[in-house]
């Protein structure tokens, strides 16, 4: 024990996030006057990221994934002993043993953690055994990867899905195994669950649900089998168990510390346990029974204790707030697909009432629970679409009174749903649950100097947790900007202080033609994130042209765009060959039946007047390139954000009533725009009268034949958004009409903002049509000759994507459904439907036993 006058001896036992954020808090509050702190880990690395863990398989290497600076624990007063497990706590001589001797303390931190549960399965030992907890075991899933095709997660929640995009990753086909009858049964209801599903296995992830796993033996096409209940059975050469997680609380047993009813360390609302000496904190804790799985109520128990120890020793800041337990709504986005969870998200509370919208086309779901009288948001449930999150989290968290409609908060964007604007939050809300940050706290440090979003990162900590608020965090900041008359700064992530705009620019006058480069010269960071790495390749492509399936091009692209393809619900693929203008002859229809008949694939006539097939499997998609190529035709773009097609009635050439050749000019257009790429994709028409068959008023660029020549309407759109397209010009002839689109096209490419449509552009236009018609008719800002200069280039650049994959081999080796397989998925079966087959997958065979199977 430590005299009065000495600096106190505070042990903290483990490294994690939690355990990290305590000495973090402790250091920053002046505590090193008072304490010497000793911080021991297990692990021979300090404190890291285990919310992107998966993200190591992405490039991330273990010091990008370190929490804070390394200088922290360099700091006097703090040693941190890597590699060093306590063995033992002495609670009689207030000291902990390790291997390397004893330390003495006054005051002891447990932050143990967490371990991964594996359920007791016969056969479950060894290289069968594998978990997804650190850094080491993805260490060791990556080795036992390298020989594997096949990987199956037993366990489908949070953390187990994200094993399996580790899995996919890596190459292997991926399955997940869940005992429950749907994904995160925690945070998601049946309605969610499906949706989940539905979504995961369009990413290629097999799902198997009420799958409960009895023993494991040796396979006979793979290393394992894994056997389940009724003689079903699975086999595979991985296995990672992800079944949930218990509290590391053993060395608490050991020395008699009171435990919580289903373990874990029991602690009161001051995180003391049975020994007033000692805390614990985060995931080995269990307050009023319950442990607390997410990295927010950990942090929030971390401050809780710091802010005790430091008003023990006369430090207090009126911060020492009880842990009362924590709210676990959460915003995830796994394998790519957004899944939210707020409140009360069954809807366990009594009488409570739900609103739910499900669109089974694109397997999205939304609910949204009330209380009795409809008067208070209790919970929601999200899955596809964590746009509604930032909204339904404050009416649940701030008892924000609901609209006469409850329903219209999760009705697709569009409908009569009230805006609720950041301005109607109350000081009191939170909008960081992970450092339990306010609005009113992001307020006073806006009003202290914080004047860019890293500043505030810094001052506040928010959204730098799990990263979830960062979007709510940023309109908060905007709008307190914009509030104190403050100019806001448009940067477009973290790694790039730039608008869209701006860096379009950069991209042009630099003549920057990698994201590496672009990183290099105006960003920071090392790797780029999910916002930065498409919106750059969207500007890459808009500038340059080059082809998409270029190294230095393909990390950039969306699933659709590596493979040149649209994935659909059931994880096969469609094929849209391009035709212009919707003219066809004969042996083009002949071409595309065939290899429809061939390849066995649904077919269907867009509203865009093309061809869409649909049911190619991966390995098939260059074969069935390659024929139609051969047949004369090219990529349709329907996977990009690029030109999409050039609708067109028959004109004057058929139809009595046309007066000018819509065809020739639809066809022309299409001819030149093609493989345009561009903030969103882009959709014409051209009408040979003001009959308009064509539609083309609800177009991007819309074209309507007069008897003087054409009419010029632009930025319709017939999306979820609506919009008539607005007259732009009068009579013109064909050189200026092309002039004019060529002009409106760049100008939009050049100025709009990631992922935004012309309609939506050309709303939020300074100035609207009129300034619109200056700079692109009388040519005001003496533009127009070099947006006409970019057009060309694009043009003169184009070439077929699918021509240019078809002629490299290193391209084609992408299009493999196995890494180490050229055949295609087991799992997709056929059914006849409407005189057509199309993909079905086996869980679906088993619902419906009066189709025929092919």
């Amino acid at each position: 024990m430590n005299s009065t006058n000495e600096r106190q001896t505070l042990v903290v036992i483990g490294n994690g996030m939690v355990g990290h954020h305590c000495v973090e808090q402790l250091v920053e509050r002046g505590a090193l006057a008072h304490y010497r702190i000793e911080v021991f880990s297990e692990e021979p690395l300090r404190a890291y990221d285990r919310v992107h863990l998966s993200e190591y398989f992405g490039g991330r290497d273990a010091e990008s994934l370190a929490l804070g600076e390394a200088g922290l624990y360099q700091t006097p007063g703090v040693t941190l002993h890597l590699g060093v497990p306590v063995l033992e706590i002495d609670r009689a001589r207030n000291e902990v043993i390790t291997a390397n001797g004893c330390v003495p303390y006054d005051h002891l931190v447990l932050a143990t953690g967490s371990y991964p549960f594996v359920p007791p399965i016969e056969g479950a030992a060894g290289d069968s055994r594998l978990v997804y907890r650190t850094l080491a075991d993805l260490d060791t899933i990556q080795a036992a990867a390298k020989n594997a095709r096949r990987g199956v997660v037993v366990g489908g929640g949070l953390l187990g899905l994200e094993a399996a995009n580790a899995l996919k990753s890596l190459g292997l086909e991926a399955h997940v195994v869940e005992f429950a009858p749907r994904l995160m049964p925690v945070q998601l209801d049946d309605n969610g669950g499906q949706a989940l599903k539905a979504r995961i296995e369009a990413l290629g992830v097999s799902v198997h649900l009420s799958s409960g796993t009895q023993s494991i033996t040796p396979g006979s096409d793979y290393r394992y089998r894994m056997n389940f209940a009724n003689d079903e059975f699975l086999e595979t050469d991985l296995i990672v168990f992800s079944a949930g997680i218990r509290p590391q609380d053993a060395l608490a047993k050991a020395c008699e510390l009171d435990l919580g009813a289903r373990g874990g360390i029991a602690i009161d609302s001051q995180c003391r346990t049975s020994d007033a000496r000692i805390f614990a904190i985060g995931e080995c804790a269990a307050w009023n029974g319950s442990i607390f799985g997410l990295v927010a109520p950990g942090y929030q128990m971390a401050r809780s204790v710091a802010a005790q120890l430091c008003d023990a020793v006369g430090l207090s800041d009126d911060s020492a707030v009880p842990f009362l337990g924590a709210d676990m709504s959460t915003k995830l986005k796994l394998l790519g697909v957004d899944v939210g969870s707020i409140g009360d998200a069954h809807g366990a509370t009594a009488g409570a009432r739900s609103y739910r919208f499900i669109d089974e086309a694109t397997s999205t779901y939304r609910r949204l629970i009330v209380s009795a009288d409809g008067k208070q948001a209790l919970g929601a449930v999200l899955v596809g679409d964590n746009s509604y999150y930032d909204t339904l989290l404050q009416y649940v968290q701030n008892g924000i009174a609901l609209p006469a409609d409850p329903a219209t908060l999760i009705l697709p964007q569009g409908s009569a749903a009230p805006a609720l604007g950041v301005d109607a939050l109350p000081a009191t809300a939170t909008v960081c649950s992970c450092h339990n940050v306010s609005k009113g706290a992001i307020c006073c440090a806006i009003d202290s100097g914080c004047s860019d979003l890293a500043a505030l990162k810094t001052s506040t900590k928010a959204a730098t947790g799990c990263g979830g608020c960062a979007g709510l965090l940023k309109q908060v900041f905007e709008h307190e900007l914009s509030a104190r008359g403050v100019a806001v700064d448009k940067s477009l992530c973290e790694h790039f202080a730039y608008t869209r705009q701006e860096l379009y620019s950069l991209v042009r006058v630099g003549g920057i033609e990698t994201f590496e480069d672009m990183l290099a010269r105006h960003g920071k960071g090392h790797v780029g994130c999910d916002i930065c790495k498409p919106a750059i390749g969207s500007i890459l492509a808009s500038c340059w042209n080059r082809p998409i399936q270029e190294p230095w091009l393909v990390p950039l692209q969306d699933t659709n765009d590596t493979f040149m393809a649209n994935m659909q619900k059931n994880g096969t693929y469609s094929v849209v060959p391009r035709i212009p203008g919707g003219e066809i002859t004969p042996d083009g229809l002949i071409a595309i039946g065939a290899v429809a008949k061939k390849y066995d694939l649904y077919t269907k006539i867009t509203g865009g007047q093309r061809i869409d097939l649909f049911g190619a499997q991966l390995h098939e998609l260059p074969d069935i390139w390659g024929e139609l190529i051969a047949a004369g035709f090219e990529t349709g773009h329907a996977y990009g954000k690029s030109t999409r097609t050039v609708k067109s009635c028959v004109g004057s050439t058929w139809c009595r009533y046309g007066v000018q050749d819509s065809v020739k000019m639809a066809l022309f257009i299409e001819d030149r725009y093609k493989g345009l790429r561009s903030p969103h994709k882009l959709k014409f028409a051209v009408s040979g009268c003001t009959r308009e068959c064509a539609e083309a008023q609800s177009k991007d660029v819309g074209v309507i034949a007069t008897e003087k020549g054409w009419n010029l309407y632009v930025s319709g759109n017939g999306g979820m958004r609506p919009r008539h397209a607005e007259l732009f010009a009068t009579d013109l002839d064909d050189q200026t009409l092309i002039r004019y689109i060529d002009r409106f096209l760049m100008l939009y490419i050049r100025t709009a903002d990631k992922l935004q449509r012309t309609s939506v552009w050309r709303e939020t236009l300074e100035g609207g049509l009129d300034y619109l018609k200056a700079v692109i008719i009388d040519d005001s800002l003496g533009l127009g000759a070099e947006l006409e200069a970019q057009m060309q280039l694009v043009v003169d650049r184009y070439e077929c994507e699918w021509a240019n994959a078809l002629n490299d081999p290193e391209k084609l080796k992408r299009f493999r459904t196995f890494v180490n397989a050229k055949g295609g998925d087991p799992d997709i079966h056929f059914v006849k439907e409407r005189g057509q087959i199309r993909p079905m997958q086996l869980d679906e065979l088993k619902l419906i036993s009066a189709v025929e199977v092919v």
